[in-house]
């Protein structure tokens, strides 16, 4: 299995002492170039989180085409699209844009979302359930159309007064490819499971919203090993792509000690609280000298189980300082897990 790693940003901004993103446009801008930055590493993964009514990335597609525009290998991803804020048939015409433009390198994870800062946000968007239908049930309905239009549905009756075709229209453009690269952001078990029955890739996080009282990184094993025997059970052609988040600061610099510590402080270990009405069990973060860390995620059971390792990153410090973290990762840590990096091949003499 070919291990990838990616960034993960969510864009905040604030005009705060200290932060190098002080407005919408720095974080935009920064995540592009945070994206080129990457790139250049050979980093597998550009990943951006997706929030609406708060002071962070939230209409992914204008940001994902320039990303695309400026890069040429990297993946270009979300993690995650919340379904409930999304019309699914623009979404899917803007997916595929962004796609094309991109040379088909989207992965894009979409879900229910988390709980959001506004109170019923996606009801000001115009979304409301129907009666009986919970806000996850309409997120589940939205990705079906939005998957049925980007697999190229006829989703709309042509006009008699300008075609004489009687066949269904389906959304253009078509980026023939993508339904192939949708994830589904899964925070419990039976959810992976419904993932897998629905053939799209899986995205786990930092956090699980249920507890057994074993260690994060095994509950999330659990999660993923029973997603892939679901999936070879329904007979999917295609092999899955399963990815996690991590957050790893590596400390190589009196910078990085000022900013992190020395990485031993409580969430060195994994934390268990509420979340959305239910027990919720937060992985630990790995923050410390570079070969402790990338020792401590060789071991991790669910690094090892994922083809993808998202890594967050504190993009309100900057590109140059998110780039320094990366590479620190990709030259120290990274390597340890089995990733080797992402670079162009060599041109023939």
């Amino acid at each position: 299995m070919k291990k990838r790693i990616g960034f993960l940003s969510f864009g905040h901004y604030q005009p705060v002492a200290g932060s190098q993103a002080r407005t919408a446009r720095d974080a935009l801008l920064q995540s592009i170039d945070l994206a080129v930055a990457a790139e250049e590493l050979g980093i597998d993964g550009a990943y951006v989180r997706v929030h609406h009514f708060a002071r962070q990335l939230a209409s992914p597609f204008p940001l994902l085409a320039a990303m695309g525009a400026r890069t040429s290998r990297i993946e270009l991803g979300t993690a995650v699209i919340d379904m409930r804020y999304e019309n699914p048939l623009y979404m899917a015409e803007d997916a595929a844009a962004a796609d094309l433009i991109s040379g088909e390198r989207l992965q894009l994870g979409v879900s229910r979302g988390s709980p959001e800062t506004a109170l019923r946000g996606s009801e000001l968007f115009g979304y409301v359930p129907t009666e009986g239908q919970t806000d996850a049930d309409l997120a589940r309905k939205h990705t079906e159309i939005f998957r049925a239009a980007i697999a190229g549905a006829g989703v709309a009756r042509p006009n008699p007064q300008m075609s004489r075709s009687t066949t269904p229209l389906a959304i253009e453009p078509q980026s023939p490819t993508l339904g192939d690269r949708i994830w589904w952001g899964s925070g419990t078990r039976a959810t992976a499971v419904w993932a897998a029955e629905q053939g799209m890739n899986l995205q786990s996080s930092t956090l699980l919203t249920e507890d057994t009282g074993i260690p994060f990184d095994e509950l999330q094993a659990e999660q993923i090993a029973l997603y892939r025997e679901t999936w070879a059970k329904m007979g999917w052609k295609r092999e899955p792509r399963v990815s996690i988040s991590r957050s790893v600061i590596p400390i190589t610099t009196d910078l990085d000690r000022r900013y992190f510590g020395s990485g031993s402080g409580s969430d060195a270990q994994d934390q268990v609280g509420h979340l959305d009405g239910g027990l919720a069990r937060f992985g630990r973060s790995y923050t410390g000298e570079p070969d402790v860390i990338a020792a401590e995620l060789a071991a991790d059971a669910a690094v090892q189980a994922a083809d993808t390792v998202l890594l967050t990153v504190p993009n309100q410090l900057g590109v140059d300082y998110n780039a320094h973290l990366l590479e620190q990762i990709a030259l120290h840590v990274a390597p340890a897990f089995g990733w080797a990096p992402n670079l162009p091949a060599p041109a023939l003499a």
